[in-house]
């Protein structure tokens, strides 16, 4: 990948595509755009994601279901609202069956 900033919209990309209702996890989304050792650096790009509307970011949990991403909404519960929102129920920070909810993503064709 050329720079952070292409490897940051191949992200984007794949979660405007997570469902309503549907979750996924740093490593798919790395995994989808060929990056399967980054998902890390998905986290990244889901941290500075949240300046576009159009992305999802509450979808993206880690590979256990947790909500480590909450820190970066505004407020400790707005992530989980968010998800409860789309039915998807969230206890201490983790989602309730997690493998109904998860979604993985296609790999995405470079």
């Amino acid at each position: 990948m050329a720079d952070s900033s292409d490897f940051f919209e191949k992200v984007y990309h794949v979660v405007r595509q997570i469902p309503y209702g549907r979750v996924s996890t740093y490593g798919a989304i790395a995994k989808a755009i060929g990056a399967a050792k980054s998902a890390r650096t998905v986290g990244y790009a889901m941290n500075a994601s949240h300046q576009y509307d159009d992305v999802p970011a509450h979808r993206v949990v880690n590979r256990n279901g947790v909500l480590t991403g909450k820190q970066h909404f505004p407020g400790t519960q707005v992530m989980q609202q968010m998800l409860e929102a789309e039915g998807v129920k969230v206890v201490d920070d983790k989602i309730v069956d997690f493998e109904q909810h998860l979604w993985i993503p296609p790999v995405v064709s470079r």
